[in-house]
Formats: structure tokens, sequence, C-alpha cells
């Protein structure tokens, strides 16, 4: 895959969250309307593109990528998180400062935006299904463990996460699949949950874009902070590319959850860790640097992860 090939790949991502920044720009997306949009994204567009995806997947019913794929997801995501927070620490970052959203921020790579498309283009359609399958633990580490760090809660505090609607959503959708009634759901539910599944992602990167502009227009100067910004690309697109790559190339894993990896080790920051920071009262404008930082490297460094990765491990 070539750079330009990756770009265009990548393309109609950027375009969403400058329809976003516009949208902010000239007034029609107002700040005042986030918080509602915010709970609307999180709290109902969320689930539903959670149950479509994870309700039939038979990826899910292989014993293998049941407990393997997600397993990696969870794992990878929440230990990102995880070195994102001792990174934080070791540069300075406290709590009030940005240590929370930094780990929350760094840690958590974009695991379907850019994912998807550089993964059916690799390695074919057929890939997907294990891809879907890892993704269902990506996003429990990032509901379970992101959202308890961000909130700065403890672990005794945290099982209330456990409640929210995105993770009961999971819950019921692998119930459903295991139990193999996904073929059952009535084909008006679906018809209702599909076109709200489509709006979760368009909508969060036009928020997504919409935060950014706060900033974009008014605060240019601040988007760029050699601490935050240089630690966030070293560690999403230096360190944890190689831990991942090492991981793919002698973990136990299928050759679909081995591409799965590299995959992922070449992406950049998640993009829609910007609309939860503001959601659960966390420190913007550290996630705005971290994401932007993190894309903007990713247009040199991800083409150059993916050849590496392809000639050492296949």
């Amino acid at each position: 895959m070539s750079y330009w090939q990756l770009l265009l790949l990548i393309l109609p991502v950027f375009v969403l969250m400058g329809l976003g920044m516009g949208l902010r720009r000239v007034g029609w997306l107002t700040a005042a309307a986030d918080a509602s949009l915010l709970r609307l994204v999180v709290n109902f567009l969320y689930p539903c593109i959670i149950f479509e995806n994870v309700h039939a997947n038979p990826a899910l019913r292989e014993p293998g990528n049941l407990v393997g794929a997600p397993l990696v997801g969870f794992l990878t995501m929440a230990g990102g998180i995880g070195v994102g927070w001792y990174v934080a620490r070791r540069l300075g970052f406290t709590v009030g400062t940005g240590l929370r959203t930094f780990a929350f921020a760094a840690g958590i790579y974009n695991y379907a935006y850019i994912t998807v498309p550089v993964m059916t283009a690799l390695f074919g359609t057929g890939s997907l299904g294990v891809l879907f399958a890892h993704n269902v633990g990506a996003e429990a580490a990032i509901w379970i463990v992101g959202v308890m760090v961000l909130a700065g809660q403890s672990w005794r505090e945290g099982w209330r996460q456990l409640l929210s609607p995105p993770v009961l959503a999971l819950v019921v959708s692998v119930a459903v699949n295991l139990a193999g009634l996904g073929p059952h759901v009535p084909g008006l539910l679906l018809d209702v949950v599909h076109p709200l599944a489509a709006c979760a992602i368009p909508m969060g990167l036009i928020l997504s874009g919409a935060t950014m502009a706060e900033h974009f227009f008014d605060r240019p100067r601040e988007l760029f902070e050699p601490r935050t910004s240089f630690a966030a690309v070293g560690l999403r697109l230096g360190l944890m590319s190689v831990l991942f790559l090492l991981l793919a190339r002698y973990g136990p894993f299928s050759a679909d959850l081995r591409h799965v990896i590299m995959v992922q080790a070449a992406m950049p920051a998640g993009f829609l860790p910007i609309v939860l920071v503001k959601h659960y009262g966390g420190n913007v404008l550290t996630a705005v640097r971290v994401v932007l930082a993190t894309v903007l490297a990713s247009i040199l460094l991800t083409p150059l992860w993916l050849r590496l990765a392809l000639a050492w491990i296949g």
C-alpha cells in the first residue's frame, strides 16, 4: 500500500472532522448543544453500533477468536492506557494538569475508523470478522478501564461504569450472539438500529471536529505543546508500535489476528476520546494536542510501520 493509497483511505475521516470544525465556525453547531449531543452519542448511538456489530457476529462463536481476539483488544487497550499513565507521570503531568487525560487519549488507538479500510485493502473483507471480535475487547477496555482512569475513580468506585449503556449493550449483544439468537432478532428492530448505528461514527467525528475548532480557531498556538505533542507521538507511534509488532510476531495467534495486531500497531490515537474527555470533564486541550499530533505524524509513519510489519511478520 502506497502513501497516497493510504491517504485516500483515511481522507473521509478527516473530511468529517473538518465539517465539524466548519459547522462550529459558522455557528450551526453551537457549544450550547454539545452536552445534549454528547449524551446522545455516548448513551444511545454507541450502544446501537455495538449491538449491530456483535449480536450476530460469527467470529465471536469460534473458540479461538471468541477468547483470543477480545482478550488481545482488551489487554492492548488497557495496557496502552497504563503505559500512558506511567509516561505522563515521568514527564511531570499531575492530576489536574492532564495526567488522566493524557493516559486516556494516548493509550487509545484508532481501532475502527482508519483500521477498517486499511484491513480491507491489505487483507480483504474476510479479515473484518476477527477485527470486530478484537474491537469488542477494545470497547470493553475503554468503558471499564479508560473511563475509570479518566473520571479519577478507584476500582471500588469504578464498578458502577459497568452499568453504563455501552457496557450493558456489549453484555446483551454477546449473550444474544452466544445463545444463537442473532438470526431471530426482529427485522424491525434491526431496521431501526442500523441507521442509528450508522450515525454514531459520523456524529462522533463531527463533534470531535467541533470540539477541536474551539482551540483551532481561537487559540491555534495552543495546539502544539512540545512535552505533550512529542510524548504522544513517541508513545503511540513509537513505543506502543514496537510492542504491538513484537506481540504479533511472537504471540500464539492465528494469521488473521496477527494481521489485526499489525495494523493496530500503525494507528494514531483515536478521535472519539476527545468527545469522551469532554463528556467526563477531562482536560480537552490535552486530548486535542494528543490526537492532532499523532494524526499528523501518522500520515508519514503509518505507511512505514505497515511496510515494516508486512516485511517482518508477513
